[in-house]
């Protein structure tokens, strides 16, 4: 008999990771859904998913995950789809150091360290699967999104980088590139923007008082906006087919902007992105 095939998904709490958890399980996945807030783990065990703490920005609480991980698999793993992130809004200028490392710490530096735990066991058994998570925003830029921006292009390098380097070793490495997907990410980034941006002394007030609405308005705010299956959609044929693709686009934006930017001199683009 086949042994069942196991993932590990990283933020699991809602949106994207949640669906993607529910799917596969019910796909025949054996998954590993992790969410950074213990408070979280109780309600998917609740629904039948294996569930774990891993914070992104504590390695030895994703060096935990793993171990535990692979003591209940007898040492194997066939997927990782890096997944949980949130978005820092606010105006480079705005940013401070400190604010923009810890966008970095869990969108880039966690991601990396769980990938390259995780390889190994890959290697050793001579296939796997890893996912990355990517956005729109990680091939073109929008304003006030420099701190999202610059951790999805880091990773778009790393993971290219690190295709090349894994070749020939059974492991096939894929991006997936949404655009808006219902979720709780602009949520999350209004408590980042309250947590590390002072608007009542910014040159960017205006703009900032503009983005609040945004950022608290119920719903889809921008048209095309898909719900999180659309991405579990390509998550599954990077995961079940004998040749996955590189990169996967999902919405029209992201349709749309891979063309343009290809088509367009710079300054066009800049002048259709400021628009955004």
């Amino acid at each position: 008999m086949e042994q069942q095939k196991s993932i590990l998904i990283t933020g699991c709490s809602s949106g994207i990771g949640l669906a993607a958890a529910k799917i596969l399980h019910a796909r025949g996945y054996r998954v590993f859904a992790t969410v950074r807030q213990e408070k979280d783990v109780q309600p998917l065990l609740d629904i039948g998913l294996e569930s774990l703490q891993l914070d992104l920005r504590d390695y030895r609480s994703i060096q935990s995950a793993v171990d535990e991980i692979l003591e209940r698999t007898g040492g194997t793993l066939y997927a990782l789809f890096n997944n949980g992130a949130y978005g820092q809004p606010g105006a480079v200028e705005d940013l401070t150091s400190d604010a923009l490392r810890e966008q970095f710490e869990t969108n880039l530096f966690g991601w990396h360290e769980l990938t390259r735990r995780v390889i190994p066991v890959m290697r050793a058994q001579n296939e796997g699967r890893i996912i990355q998570n990517s956005s729109v925003l990680g091939f073109v830029t929008l304003a006030y999104r420099g701190a999202y921006n610059s951790t999805k292009y880091a990773l778009e390098g790393l993971t290219d980088t690190m295709r090349l380097e894994l070749h020939g070793s059974g492991i096939h490495l894929s991006i997936i590139e949404p655009g808006p997907i219902t979720s709780e990410f602009r949520k999350n980034a209004f408590a980042a923007y309250k947590r590390n941006i002072d608007p009542e002394h910014s040159v960017h007030k205006a703009h900032y008082q503009a983005m609040v609405k945004r950022l608290t308005t119920q719903g889809p705010v921008v048209p095309f906006t898909l719900p999180a299956d659309a991405v579990v959609n390509k998550l599954i044929h990077a995961l079940e087919s004998k040749r996955p693709k590189i990169r996967y686009y999902v919405t029209f934006p992201t349709y749309l902007f891979a063309t343009l930017r290809h088509l367009l001199p710079y300054r066009w683009m800049d002048r259709i992105l400021a628009k955004i």
